[in-house]
């Protein structure tokens, strides 16, 4: 973000302390509006960055058996209350072309994804298109848990409540084998 739009989040911030009747210039809340801006910026980092494009492939002997990197840790921003939602997401993949991807690659493919305003089920979607279009692959599924702080501190108030979704692409929505080993996978 550049200096304008930080300047327009801290003003924003300003006049959400007011309007909720907290005195903007008051000391344990006087740098409240830098620090939010600040936040944003990191938290929101994906809209301005770059097209994710780190899809590190090597070839390998594997053509047929899944490869699974799962308890990717991550955090985001619910797109209807601006509250974070966060957990582990779960990614698999049957390798094409005699390539796989760098293990670390998905990872960093999550957090990508993930900073920017999303609701959960966007966010599963998102990371199995990406690497659909990005790497050789027969299929993918990827599956998010998460809590949701706007379930856990307003509304319903129900903390500690999972939300869990999945997405299939490929043979793991066409071949029911295929699903049913990533889900033990994922429970193990």
């Amino acid at each position: 973000m550049d200096e304008k739009q930080l300047a327009a989040i801290e003003q924003a911030v300003k006049q959400i302390l007011n309007a909720i009747g907290e005195d903007p210039d008051r000391a344990g809340v006087k740098d409240t509006p830098k620090r939010v801006a600040k936040m944003y910026n990191e938290v929101f980092s994906s809209l301005r960055a770059p097209e994710f494009d780190d899809y590190a492939l090597f070839d390998s002997l594997n053509e047929d058996d899944m490869v699974l990197v799962k308890d990717i840790q991550f955090y985001s921003m619910c797109e209807h209350h601006l509250l974070p939602f966060y957990g582990k997401a779960h990614i698999a993949y049957i390798p094409d072309e005699s390539k796989v991807l760098g293990l670390s690659k998905l990872p960093r493919l999550v957090e990508y994804c993930a900073k920017r305003p999303s609701v959960q089920e966007d966010l599963t979607i998102m990371i199995a298109n990406k690497l659909v279009e990005h790497v050789p692959v027969k299929g993918v599924a990827v599956a998010i848990e998460a809590e949701h702080m706007c379930m856990t501190m307003r509304g319903v108030r129900s903390p500690h409540s999972l939300t869990k979704t999945f997405h299939y692409q490929g043979v793991f929505k066409t071949n029911r084998e295929c699903k049913d080993d990533f889900l033990r996978a994922i429970e193990a």
